[in-house]
C-alpha cells in the first residue's frame, strides 16, 4: 500500500489564484517560554480545497452538505495533454464512466504554466462531463476555470451536483485508479473548505 499526498503546502509566498496577493496566507508565530502559538489568516480558496455550490450559486448548498462518503471513494487520475484549456475533444477516448470521480492531471502539476495562464476546464468539457454523469472532478490548479464570463464551468458542475476539488498536486501520480481521501475542515454555512487530500495505491477498491 502506498499513500500519495496530493495537497499543496501552505506557506507565506505560495502561489495564489491569478496571483492575487490579497489571498496570500499570513502566518504569525509567537513564543512565550516553552509555549509556541501560531495564528493563520488565509482565504479558504488559497490552498487545496473543496468547493460547494454556494461558491457560485446564490442560495446554493454549503460545504457541510457534501457527505464524506462522496469524498472517500474510488477515483481515476486522467492525464490530459492540453494547452491553455481542457476541451471536450481532449476528453474523448479517456476512460470516463458514469459515477466516476476524476482527477485531471495537466501541465499545471509540472510548473509549466503560470498563476495567470494555467490550464483550466473549459465550458464544453464541463458539459461533456455533465453528460457522462460523473460524480466529482479535481484539477491541479487553484481554479477550475478562468477567462470565462459568468463562470459557466463552475455553475454547470454545481447545478448537476458534481463536486469540485481545486489545488491538487498530481506530478507524482501516474494515471490510474486509486482510493481518494479528501478530508475538508469541518466548517459550516460557507462555500468551501480547505482539505488534506491523498490517494492510496494498492488497496482493494
Amino acid at each position: 500500500m502506498k499513500i500519495i499526498d496530493i495537497s499543496i503546502p501552505i506557506h507565506e509566498g505560495m502561489p495564489t489564484y491569478m496571483g492575487n496577493t490579497a489571498n496570500q496566507p499570513k502566518i504569525t508565530t509567537t513564543t512565550n517560554g516553552y509555549i509556541t502559538d501560531t495564528r493563520l489568516d488565509m482565504n479558504i480558496h488559497t490552498c487545496t480545497h473543496i468547493d460547494a455550490p454556494l461558491h457560485m450559486i446564490n442560495q446554493g448548498e454549503t460545504i457541510e452538505s457534501i457527505g464524506l462518503e462522496r469524498l472517500v471513494r474510488r477515483c481515476k487520475v486522467i492525464e490530459v495533454d492540453a494547452n491553455d484549456r481542457i476541451t471536450e475533444e481532449d476528453l474523448h477516448g479517456k476512460d470516463i464512466e458514469q459515477g466516476d470521480f476524476l482527477l485531471l492531471k495537466t501541465k499545471n502539476s509540472f510548473g509549466q504554466t503560470s498563476e495567470k495562464e494555467f490550464i483550466f476546464l473549459a465550458e464544453d468539457a464541463a458539459q461533456y462531463l455533465i453528460q457522462m454523469k460523473i460524480d466529482g472532478v479535481g484539477i491541479d490548479t487553484l481554479g477550475i476555470e478562468r477567462s470565462q464570463e459568468n463562470h459557466p464551468t463552475h455553475k454547470g458542475l454545481f447545478s448537476n451536483d458534481i463536486i469540485i476539488i481545486e489545488g491538487l498536486d498530481l506530478k507524482e501520480v501516474d494515471p490510474g485508479e486509486y482510493l481518494l481521501v479528501a478530508a475538508p475542515l469541518k466548517l459550516t454555512q460557507i462555500e468551501a473548505a480547505p482539505a488534506r487530500v491523498f490517494l492510496i495505491e494498492g488497496l482493494a477498491l
